[in-house]
């Protein structure tokens, strides 16, 4: 009788630490975490606006996910500087342009990467000069609704 008791505990805790194991597993992918490290290939970019871009949020080139954000902060202009950790084998050109946009219509911010034409390309800890900042939704809704009164009349 105690054997069956002590078998029937064994397999009641190795159940248990395995759906331990898997919910540890699913909320490290789901909230994003990675054990990677810095990739090794930092850039800088200055916006007027992020609106709810945040730090991991995915850097993108057409589409594909190239890095992250790093740290969204003030600078001493107070303009939002953003820290992007980029795939290490990207030759970026340094007329580059940086464009936060959103997934879907509702969906969260990252940035959109836009390699351009130049020769020269950007090193380790230099910035992205051509920039365009998170489209705020209800200034746009307030201008729609501010330029379509009715015009005076003389």
């Amino acid at each position: 009788m105690q054997q069956t008791s002590s078998g029937r505990d064994l397999a009641v805790g190795v159940f248990v630490f395995a759906g331990i194991a898997v919910l540890a597993y699913l909320s490290v992918q789901v909230g994003g975490l990675s054990y990677s490290g810095p990739r090794g290939f930092e850039i800088v970019a200055t916006f007027d606006d992020v609106g709810g871009l945040s730090p991991r949020s995915p850097a993108m080139i057409s589409g594909v996910k190239v890095g992250q954000v790093k740290t969204v902060q003030l600078d001493e202009t107070l303009r939002a500087r953003v820290v992007m950790d980029l795939d290490p084998s990207l030759d970026l050109p340094v007329d580059t342009s940086a464009a936060i946009r959103t997934q879907g219509l509702l969906g969260d911010q990252f940035i959109a990467l836009e390699p351009g034409a130049e020769d020269d390309l950007l090193l380790p800890g230099e910035e992205i000069v051509y920039t365009d900042s998170a489209l705020n939704l209800e200034s746009l809704i307030g201008r729609v609704v501010h330029n379509t009164g009715i015009e005076d009349s003389d």
